[in-house]
């Protein structure tokens, strides 16, 4: 064979398409059957107190890494391109996805300054963090079971932070807070529906909404109310989880604040 012939031969077989013979397919589908049955018995070995049904391999591939978005923690699969939203539990069913959170709360929380907070509630209750929206039905919802705990003897003391970029009209209601007399009774008129005939500005207000801006982006808050309670992060209003919280601090002798 000449030499020009050997290397067409050689192109010819390295440029025609590979095919798996039936007993190669055959044996990888063997080795994935194998594969997932060991997945499933370690689930359950790991996993006693749990039932398992309709065990299948899932559509994530590769490796997933953890971020932080909104101040909720994420998993991202690159290879198969996926977001996964939800908790991680390791084997003694700590919730790691939940410690992750907490942590990440509380390094934002060393970067904000209270002092810039609009108080609301008695000196020597427990604290809570709140980003709130006047214009927000959820922080108005929240701001009804504030009430509704302060008239059952459980106030708490709120350092808020307004969040005005998401309704048209929240910027210039917190402006118009925070320009009143008394912003603590303007806030619990506006937020229980008041509607004024002229909202008031003024320079100081103005500066302090713009100051909440800059604190919302850097602490990463995207929805309201978002609250930061004895260092977690609560998103939304969560009756149950302030319920707990309340009940928990109100058997705790207070300190000051």
């Amino acid at each position: 064979m000449s030499r020009r012939a050997s290397l067409a031969a050689i192109a010819l077989v390295l440029s025609t398409p590979a095919f798996a013979s039936p007993q190669t397919a055959k044996d990888d589908t063997a080795a994935l059957d194998e594969a997932a049955g060991e997945a499933q018995r370690k689930l359950q070995q790991t996993f006693t107190n749990l039932q398992f049904t309709d065990f299948a391999p899932s559509p994530v591939k590769g490796p997933i890494y953890q971020a932080n978005a909104g101040g909720r923690t994420i998993y991202f699969a690159p290879e198969s391109e996926h977001l996964v939203f939800g908790a991680i539990y390791d084997k003694n069913g700590i919730n790691l996805t939940a410690l992750a959170q907490d942590a990440s709360a509380r390094e934002r929380l060393e970067a904000l300054d209270p002092a810039s907070a609009l108080v609301i509630g008695p000196t020597g209750a427990p604290k809570v963090i709140e980003f709130t929206d006047p214009e927000c039905p959820y922080c108005q919802a929240l701001e009804r079971f504030w009430l509704a705990k302060e008239a059952e003897g459980k106030p708490v003391q709120r350092l808020v932070y307004f969040v005005s970029g998401i309704h048209r009209q929240a910027a210039a209601k917190a402006e118009h807070i925070l320009c009143s007399p008394d912003p603590q009774a303007t806030f619990k008129a506006i937020y229980a529906g008041a509607q004024p005939a002229a909202l008031l500005k003024c320079r100081a207000g103005a500066e302090k909404v713009a100051r909440d801006a800059d604190t919302v982006r850097k602490m990463g808050v995207s929805g309201t109310p978002t609250l930061f309670v004895d260092g977690k992060l609560v998103s939304g209003f969560q009756q149950a989880e302030l319920e707990t919280f309340l009940e928990t601090r109100s058997r705790k002798p207070q300190h000051g604040p």
